[in-house]
């Protein structure tokens, strides 16, 4: 089978397979759509049990970095990279800078940030052979990690989330459970809400850190299968995707679901499932966008924070929009979410103007 005739595959513009014998690179570039401007999304870094599942990973999301993008009004397009971790010892400087020159190999049409399991660091390998790498810890316009912004924009539509479902306007006393609460997004959510009054559920596989949370905020901890099973008000899933599917979402007992996660339903038709048990689903490329916005000011070369935190009440403004149609239209957020996106992406194709104010 062709990648032609992937189940993944979306008409995307470029697939590219990048290898470098010395270092063990093994990589996936996928641009999905350029209309808007040259593609950008993260590069993940993950130990990948098949190229195949490698592949299926940098075609999902590179889709959804499109509808990200369009969704968040940015002048750029979608795309993604992957690279398959090599097993035993490697050189980690060398290898990211075998992936920049894959990125360069571009010429421009694909622009990389960090993902899961990359750092700046690791951007700052990749930029010392292609310009098309943000998310830099230094530079004129540098950004810095974008994992903080990513988690306030979380923060803030779980928030929306939470009015909608629950009828509350505090967080105050909501009960969250946070799975991959260790991580880079989700580390920083679990500080939002505690400062917001929230009582915390957590779990990872990365116990020390699970350790620092609970100490810090008291948070419960619970095994990474518990996590589905917790008495909780909102689940926020912040490590990999797939994770509403036939096996958990009778087990999720959360009115919301909100979380940084991307491709976190398994499927399209798991949208209308949590509707029909009368839950709340935050579209995870809507609510996850505050990275790219944050990264959006290093591509321009003139970073504006104001500017990022106008995206970011613009990002509360469209989630708002999507539940407000899924409501009075009885449809799935995903779908609407969905159908907006493409909407946006045609409109820029034929020539309309997109707004990026």
């Amino acid at each position: 089978m062709s990648v032609f005739e992937h189940a993944s595959f979306d008409n995307h513009e470029r697939v590219l397979f990048a290898t470098d014998k010395v270092t063990g690179l093994k990589a996936i570039i996928a641009v999905h759509t350029t209309v808007t401007g040259p593609a950008c999304g993260g590069c993940r870094f993950w130990s990948y049990s098949t190229s195949e599942a490698a592949l299926n990973d940098a075609l999902r999301l590179s889709q959804g970095m499109s509808y990200k993008n369009i969704m968040a009004g940015l002048p750029i397009g979608g795309g993604k990279s992957v690279i398959m971790k090599p097993d035993g010892d490697f050189d980690r400087d060398a290898l990211f800078q075998a992936f920049g020159r894959a990125v360069e190999s571009l010429n421009g049409a694909y622009i990389t940030a960090e993902d899961v399991g990359v750092n700046p660091s690791d951007m700052m390998s990749v930029r010392k052979f292609t310009k098309h790498a943000v998310g830099l810890p230094e530079g004129k316009a540098a950004s810095g990690d974008p994992s903080p912004i990513t988690a306030e924009g979380v923060f803030r539509g779980l928030k929306v989330c939470v009015e909608r479902g629950l009828g509350k306007s505090s967080l105050d006393g909501v009960r969250v459970a946070i799975q991959g609460a260790s991580g880079h997004v989700g580390n920083y959510l679990a500080g939002h809400l505690a400062g917001a009054g929230a009582e915390l559920v957590i779990t990872d596989i990365n116990e020390p850190g699970l350790k620092a949370l609970n100490e810090k905020y008291g948070a419960q901890i619970v095994g990474p299968d518990e996590i589905y099973d917790a008495d909780v008000d909102v689940f926020a899933p912040c490590a990999l995707g797939s994770i509403i599917n036939p096996d958990t979402i009778d087990r999720i007992k959360a009115k919301v679901i909100a979380g940084a996660a991307n491709n976190q339903l398994a499927t399209q038709d798991m949208g209308a499932e949590l509707q029909k048990r009368g839950k709340i689903y935050a579209p995870d490329y809507v609510l996850n966008a505050g990275g790219i916005i944050n990264v959006m000011g290093e591509i321009t070369g003139d970073f504006d924070p104001s500017w990022v935190q106008g995206k970011l009440d613009g990002l509360e403004t469209t989630l708002a929009d999507i539940l407000d149609i899924s409501d009075s239209e009885g449809r799935p957020s995903n779908l609407i979410a969905d159908e907006m996106a493409r909407n946006r992406i045609e409109d820029a194709r034929g020539g309309k103007v997109l707004e990026t104010a």
